[in-house]
This record gives C-alpha cells, sequence and structure tokens, in this order.
C-alpha cells in the first residue's frame, strides 16, 4: 500500500504571522494555486482510492482540489486536525507571548485549554492504525493535513518515542509518499513540492 501524505496549501494565517492551529483560516490565492499544482501532480502520478482530510478549512480546501482532480471519495475526520493550542489560536506571536508564557508540562499535562502531547499523538497513532486497516495491499490513499499532525504521523509510521525531538520538514502542499509492503515501512519521498515538478508554461 501506498500513503500519501500532504499538507495543505499557504494560508491567511501564514501571512498574518499568528498562530494557526485550530484558527480556522481559509487558503490564499497563492494557497489555491499551491493545492491544484499538487492536485494536478497526484493525480497524474498516482491511482488515489480514497482521500482523508482534516476538518479545518485550510485542509478541506486543498483536499477538494484534490478530490476534483483524481476522481476519489473524500472523507473527512476530526482526528486530522491540528494540535489543539487552546488560548493561543489566532493570536500574533507577541501576544501569546505575552499573555500565555510557555510552560514545560508533563506528557499528559497541558496548558491555557491545550491538548497533551500525548493526546496529539493518540490522534496520530489512532489515524495511522485506521489507514493500514482499511487500506488494501495494493491501493494508494491520500491523508491532506497539518504540518504539527504530519509530524505526529511520521512519528507513528516510524515507532519514534512521544518526547522525540525529530523534526519532519513539511512546505504548503508538499507531499510526503510510504509504503507499507511485507510488513516493512518505507519513507520513499520526503517534503515534495509538486510546484517544481509540473511543466513550465
Amino acid at each position: 500500500m501506498t500513503l500519501l501524505l500532504i499538507r495543505h496549501g499557504e494560508s491567511e494565517a501564514d501571512l498574518l504571522n499568528v498562530h494557526e492551529g485550530r484558527a480556522d483560516f481559509e487558503l490564499t490565492e497563492r494557497g489555491r494555486k499551491q493545492a491544484k499544482a499538487m492536485a494536478e501532480y497526484v493525480s497524474k502520478s498516482y491511482a488515489v482510492s480514497r482521500i482523508y482530510a482534516s476538518t479545518l478549512k485550510r485542509a478541506m480546501q486543498t483536499a477538494e482540489y484534490l478530490r476534483a482532480a483524481c476522481k476519489a471519495p473524500l472523507l473527512p475526520d476530526e482526528m486530522l486536525m491540528e494540535f489543539q493550542n487552546g488560548l493561543i489560536a489566532g493570536l500574533t506571536r507577541k501576544e501569546a507571548a505575552e499573555k500565555y508564557p510557555f510552560v514545560e508540562v508533563p506528557l499528559h499535562a497541558s496548558v491555557y485549554e491545550q491538548e497533551s502531547k500525548l493526546e496529539f499523538r493518540f490522534r496520530a497513532d489512532f489515524m495511522l492504525s485506521k489507514l493500514l486497516s482499511e487500506t488494501d495491499p495494493g491501493e494508494t490513499v491520500a491523508v491532506v493535513s497539518h504540518g504539527g499532525m504530519i509530524n505526529q504521523l511520521f512519528r507513528s509510521f516510524l515507532r519514534l518515542p512521544v518526547d522525540s525531538d525529530v523534526f519532519f520538514a513539511t512546505g504548503d502542499a508538499c507531499v510526503h509518499e510510504w509504503r507499507i509492503e511485507n510488513g516493512r515501512r518505507t519513507v520513499v519521498r520526503s517534503n515534495m513540492s509538486c510546484q517544481k515538478l509540473l511543466p513550465k508554461g
């Protein structure tokens, strides 16, 4: 089986330089172009049978481009949403730092109405288990989500500990390709920019 993990395109929050998380911003015009380029490349390169997507606007809008290009069913799932960042969602970096300064807490605990690191990782473990159980060996499915959740899915896929400090870069509308064959998990491509792969003109 092949799993494609795709981050949403540029959102309005990226231009405002605010903490996004669960703040529900839409794609920018540039983000829509990124999503379209990604969808065109994926549809020509893979036979996608299903698309799972976070229910936040920026992810759903990105996934809609992919659905239209691949003619595959779109399955929204709240478990794929970005980190629940609570009271800092939508705040500028400066405002958040002043109102809600960083506090180091144990993995099971949280502050400022956020979810804990354990809860965030659990959502990724849950979704990976669901994807693996619902996907046949020869199938390709796509997952449209967010940078934070994609990092958690990577850690789950690679069986890294919940407190791992390994970070996986994920650009706007970039694609990661995973394959699972005979129980072997392989990262085939990571952070692939589909815009660069499309023909000019």
